[in-house]
């Protein structure tokens, strides 16, 4: 019997049910805007202001340094040029690594346009930086450090604290991009010592179109959004009342659950990566075993196109993905995975499969039965085989 099974949790996650209902009431009764001085604007504020404490709490920062958007790309592009704009005058070198997501990898391309240099670091066979190749990067014109936490594609989860240690030692501000990182591992912003955080509310079962950049109170950037004075003059623009409280509700669940979270998925994932690498030859796990995302499972299956695996698995109910969401479109290989050193060839047959919390064991399980069928199958009719 055909099941629907939704894998792909790190492109985007459904709303729960309790962080819908806390959003309601701010679309249609308590509707203010919280730039006005009347009661319903006052009681708008004040719940933004709710939702910006829980937030700051669950990283350990100061709810002043806590700024809300759009989303986790205008985050990322906000702390790059932000930054670069801001800090100019003592140097325009960027370091990076070459498995960004495309919200920091195209910013830092536009600022090269603009004049700043960025250093794209190499990655090993897992997706980790070398932290000696980081420290050989940073020069006297060195402003800036964005490395990203977990990488979306194949989990890898980088050495954070030590690269705050690096940036700290040198003066240079570190932003990392946490977006699939936050609400699945637990962090403290002054433990790790990052200056610049990027956080994203749907990927942890909130509403899209919002989240949020953590700034380390006195980093020096320029404001994103010229206009009105809301986010303390940085960000203009009228706020998104319910998609903030569904932020807030939908970090405080995520925090309150974490440790059970982690636990559940770390068990579902291990299951169906041994299960697949016990059951089909020629396969590839990407990134590392153990030191990656609860969630994610990334296998680059030889002799088959990745998209043909898509379209089977789409007919077996399961929604899966070949890499990014936000590329998904693309013919091009992965650049996560041409940088830990996969052949086109190899890297063509890749696939993404991510649990989350409506998963369950039978999905896995289902999963794993229709995927060897399908790589039996295709393999029997590629010219490559």
């Amino acid at each position: 019997m055909k099941r629907n099974v939704y894998l792909d949790y790190s492109a985007t996650t459904p709303v729960k049910k309790e962080v819908f209902e806390a959003m309601v009431p701010f679309y249609t009764d308590n509707f203010g805007n919280a730039s006005s001085i009347y009661r319903i604007g006052r009681e708008a504020k004040d719940v933004i202001d709710k939702s910006r404490e829980t937030i700051a709490e669950t990283i350990n920062a100061s709810p002043k340094e806590i700024y809300f958007c759009a989303g986790g790309s205008e985050a990322d592009n906000w702390a790059l040029k932000g930054i670069a704009e801001a800090n100019s005058a003592k140097g325009k070198h960027i370091i990076t690594s070459k498995i960004e997501h495309h919200a920091i990898l195209h910013t830092c391309e536009y600022l090269e346009k603009r004049g700043f240099e960025v250093t794209y670091l190499d990655v090993d066979e897992y997706g980790m930086i070398n932290l000696k190749d980081l420290e050989n990067a940073i020069k006297n014109e060195t402003i800036l450090i964005s490395i990203m936490y977990v990488n979306n594609e194949i989990g890898t989860i980088q050495s954070i604290k030590e690269i705050g240690k690096i940036a700290k030692k040198n003066g240079v501000y570190f932003h990392t991009d946490a977006v699939q990182a936050y609400g699945h591992i637990k962090m403290d912003v002054e433990d790790l010592g990052v200056d610049l955080m990027t956080m994203s509310s749907h990927k942890i079962y909130g509403p899209k179109g919002i989240g949020a950049l953590y700034i380390k109170r006195g980093t020096h950037i320029d404001q994103l959004i010229h206009g009105g004075a809301q986010e303390k003059n940085m960000r203009a623009g009228t706020e998104n009342l319910a998609a903030i409280v569904g932020f807030g509700k939908a970090a405080s669940i995520a925090d309150e659950t974490l440790d059970e979270h982690r636990s559940r998925l770390i068990v579902l994932r291990d299951r169906m990566i041994n299960e697949i690498l016990n059951k089909i030859d020629h396969v590839k796990l990407n990134g590392p075993r153990t030191e990656r995302h609860p969630g994610n499972v990334n296998f680059c299956f030889e002799f088959i196109e990745g998209e043909s695996l898509l379209l089977l698995l789409d007919n077996e109910g399961i929604a899966a993905s070949s890499g990014s969401a936000c590329t998904s479109g693309s013919l091009d290989p992965s650049h996560v995975l041409m940088s830990i050193g996969l052949p086109h060839e190899i890297a063509h047959g890749s696939l993404r499969l991510t649990i989350g919390d409506f998963t369950t064991k039978e999905d896995v399980d289902y999963t794993v039965e229709k995927l060897i069928g399908i790589v039996e199958k295709l393999r029997a009719i590629s010219p490559l085989h």
